[in-house]
C-alpha cells in the first residue's frame, strides 16, 4: 500500500489544485475576462485568512512530497501510530476521491461565478441548483472533506494541526462570504439560506 500511496498522492494534489483551483478560474476568465482570483494581500481579514489558507495547503503539500521521497522522513512530523490502521487509509482514500468529484461538480455548477474569495466589485449569481440545493458551500465542504482524508491516510502533527487550522479557515470564510452574498442579494439570500444548510 506504501508504494502506491507514494505514487497516488502527489498525482491526485497535482490533479486536485490543476482541476480545482487553476482549470475553473481559466475558464472563468477565458469567457468573461474576469480573474476570479480576488484574495489580496492587504492586512484585511479576508486576505488574511486567505494567506492562511494557502500556507496550509503548502504544509499538506509538503508532507505528501516528504512521504513520496522517504516514509523515514515522516517519522520527524510526530507520527500518530495509532490511526494507521489499513481499514482508515482506504476511508481516507475514498474521502479524497469523493470529495475531487463533488468540487469538480459543484464547481461545473457555479459556472460564471466561480470565485476565489470574494469579488465586491462584481455582482454575481446566487447559484441555487444542483448540489447547492443541499449545501450552501458544497466547495468548501470539499475541502474539509479532503483535509479530512490526507489526515486518515498520513496522520501526523501537521496533517492533524492543517485539519484543525483549515477548519476554523473555512468557517471563518464561510461566514464573511454570507455576510458579503447577504448584503448583495438580500431577500433572495436569506430564502436560500432557509432552505440550504451551510455544509450540508
Amino acid at each position: 500500500m506504501d508504494s502506491i500511496l507514494r505514487y497516488f498522492l502527489p498525482v491526485y494534489l497535482i490533479a486536485y489544485f490543476a482541476a480545482a483551483f487553476f482549470w475553473r478560474s481559466y475558464l472563468v476568465w477565458k469567457r468573461t475576462g474576469i480573474n476570479p482570483y480576488k484574495l489580496g494581500k492587504t492586512g484585511n481579514a479576508h486576505d488574511f485568512v486567505g494567506m492562511l489558507f494557502r500556507l496550509t495547503l503548502a504544509a499538506v503539500t509538503l508532507v505528501v512530497m516528504l512521504y513520496s521521497i522517504s516514509n523515514d522522513t515522516c517519522q520527524y512530523l510526530a507520527p500518530i501510530h495509532w490511526l494507521e490502521q489499513p481499514a482508515l487509509v482506504l476511508l481516507g482514500l475514498g474521502l479524497l476521491l469523493a470529495s475531487l468529484i463533488w468540487t469538480l461538480i459543484a464547481q461545473a455548477q457555479m459556472g460564471d461565478s466561480w470565485r476565489i474569495g470574494i469579488d465586491a466589485g462584481a455582482k454575481t449569481q446566487l447559484v441555487q441548483h444542483g448540489v447547492f440545493r443541499w449545501s450552501r458551500n458544497p466547495i468548501f465542504l470539499g475541502m474539509r472533506v479532503t483535509l479530512l482524508g490526507f489526515f486518515l491516510i498520513l496522520p501526523n502533527a501537521v496533517t492533524f494541526a492543517t485539519l484543525v487550522l483549515g477548519e476554523a479557515l473555512m468557517q471563518i470564510q464561510v461566514r464573511l462570504e454570507e455576510e458579503y452574498l447577504r448584503q448583495t442579494h438580500g431577500e433572495e439570500y436569506r430564502k436560500y439560506c432557509q432552505q440550504a444548510r451551510r455544509w450540508l
